[in-house]
């Protein structure tokens, strides 16, 4: 029984040594792992200062300029992102619309470093320039309109142009019954291209001179692009009466041909080109 009990105890001993050993060599290379592994230092930050135009109508105070600073390491790169990460972590009454982030809604229009553009579709860094962290970037509402709030501009008088051109389809007899959709030729629909795309933002009308001296009375670029698309469509049945309501010194020939709209267009139309053959159509009546 004592040589039994003297080979448990050994074996025991034994255990316990190779556990010990163990132990020692993973804490060794926990450590050895620890000093191979340290963290990458820290990215230089590159802060972006910008610009923006505020206005509170519920406070007696003038339009100012308040300016906001932005690691763009941490940050995406569209203006928009920016100013969504100044709104959620700065300043949370900075006031501006948005909606899709892809260009089709037209909501985040605005006039960044003087020239009218959609936020989500503005690079902070346009691809192609050089880095240009610690400059300034200048955010505005969109030029000669009335201002809600901040960088919110009163959308009522453009859309109330644009409803006044009828924008529907109109046909004297209606749909014959049974008649699924107004049918047309692939010729005829191509006619439609490049006026159909038009997201309504506006950045066009209100980069136009004519439009800022006579916006109560001339249609401006977007508006006039929209009539031409309804007047081009083979399946409208009301292109005289359409061309007559145009034929205006103010809805239509108050456009000079300055072509600001082409330019500014962020989805790069040609409404100036419209607005032309608005003129033409009208001189071979």
């Amino acid at each position: 029984m004592l040589g039994l009990s003297s080979i448990r105890h050994t074996v025991a001993r034994a255990n316990a040594s190779a556990a010990i050993t163990r132990a020692l060599s993973t804490s060794e290379s926990l450590k050895v792992n620890s000093a191979t592994t340290t963290p990458p230092p820290k990215a230089e930050e590159r802060i972006k200062y910008f610009k923006i135009y505020r206005w509170d109508p519920d406070h007696r105070q003038k339009p100012y300029l308040s300016t906001y600073p932005v690691d763009l390491n941490d940050c995406g790169p569209m203006v928009l992102d920016a100013l969504i990460k100044i709104k959620s972590e700065q300043d949370p009454t900075l006031t501006f619309r948005r909606s899709c982030r892809e260009g089709i809604c037209g909501s985040c229009a605005m006039n960044i470093n003087g020239r009218n553009t959609l936020a989500c579709l503005c690079y902070i860094e346009p691809k192609g320039e050089k880095k240009s962290s610690g400059d300034v970037t200048k955010i505005y509402p969109l030029p000669h309109m009335y201002v809600v709030k901040d960088l919110v501009p009163d959308m009522g008088n453009f859309y109330e142009q644009y409803r006044s051109i009828e924008p529907w389809l109109q046909t004297k007899d209606g749909k014959a019954e049974g008649q699924a959709e107004f049918l047309q030729t692939r010729e005829d629909r191509a006619k439609l291209d490049g006026m159909y795309e038009c997201i309504l933002c506006a950045c066009c009308s209100t980069a136009c001179p004519s439009y800022w001296w006579n916006a109560d009375k001339y249609l401006g670029p977007a508006v006039l692009m929209q009539a031409y698309r309804w007047i081009e469509d083979s399946r409208d049945d009301f292109k005289d009466k359409r061309l007559e309501e145009l034929d205006d010194a103010f809805k239509l020939y108050r456009c000079h041909t300055i072509m600001n709209c082409t330019k500014v267009c962020p989805k790069h139309l040609n409404p100036g080109k419209a607005i032309a053959h608005i003129k033409k159509k009208l001189a071979e009546k």
